[in-house]
């Protein structure tokens, strides 16, 4: 994936509990990692209060090879879209080179986020809401290049 718009990465290893007794990774730790991944993009621009405000509605892998026990892994997540309230990424999760194998793409996929207001508590329901200005200009501004 060619990284032109704001991204977030996540290295790793590949832990026991991720795996099935064949010690090859479960397809849900996928998630785990590109949500990982996304924290560093959201961390980075300072959106700290982005996570619990803006669920997954849509989410879709492309299951390509598999991961083991053991093998360092690299999840690569990148903001794709931004629209009124909604917000596409991109993702690829990567093994790295282990026991002889070289490096690969393990899956790849997209997801969309969506922005809430209110709660989960009935007295004010969470409803579809424009993103904050705020993230809007954290998202688009272009980052600094190094001198």
């Amino acid at each position: 994936m060619e990284r032109t718009s704001p991204s977030g990465v996540y290295c790793g290893r590949i832990e026991w509990i991720d795996t099935d007794a064949a010690g090859i990774y479960h397809n849900s730790a996928v998630t785990r990692y590109v949500e990982a991944a996304e924290a560093e993009l959201m961390r980075s621009r300072g959106l700290h209060d982005y996570f619990g405000r803006a669920p997954r509605v849509r989410y879709e892998v492309d299951f390509e090879v598999p991961l083991r026990f053991g093998q360092q892994l690299t999840a690569v997540v990148e903001l794709v879209q931004i629209g009124t309230s909604s917000m596409t990424f991109a993702f690829e999760l990567w093994g790295e080179p282990f026991e002889g194998r070289p490096r690969c793409r393990a899956a790849k996929g997209r997801y969309v986020t969506v922005h809430i207001e209110g709660d989960h508590s009935g007295r004010d329901p969470a409803r579809s809401a424009p993103w904050p200005a705020r993230w809007v200009h954290a998202l688009t501004e272009a980052e600094e290049s190094p001198v």
